[in-house]
């Protein structure tokens, strides 16, 4: 299995081959990434909570590449940026942990700023 490093090193030699860069500043990755985060909503918009747990297999194979370009352009932007984003996941981690202590907030969705954890 590929590290971050690993995507990010062969995506980054993907788009230098292409003559990409040029058009990969962190705007234009920043946009790309919201249009494919987009069209991955589109799959599940006016599906019942059942039907979004459950898509049939062709959906399933839909989704899975729009969340393969989500993760391509996140990858290509933390790279261009020069942001580890495997710390940046894990110290994001550490800090939900601290926001969100499992036992305040077991089975509630209030925002962290709802109640008293001292953050």
């Amino acid at each position: 299995m590929e590290t971050f490093d690993d995507l990010k090193t062969r995506l980054r030699a993907f788009a230098v081959a292409r003559d990409w860069e040029q058009f990969h500043s962190p705007k234009n990755l920043a946009m790309a990434l919201i249009v494919e985060a987009a069209e991955l909503v589109e799959h599940f918009q006016w599906l019942t909570e059942e039907q979004s747990a459950a898509l049939p297999t062709d959906k399933l194979a839909e989704v899975e590449q729009e969340l393969a370009d989500i993760q391509i352009y996140l990858i290509r932007l933390a790279d261009r940026l020069n942001i580890n984003l495997e710390q940046a996941v894990n110290a994001k981690i550490v800090l939900n942990e601290r926001r969100y202590p499992a036992e305040k907030v077991r089975g509630s969705a209030r925002k962290y700023t709802e109640f008293d954890n001292g953050c």
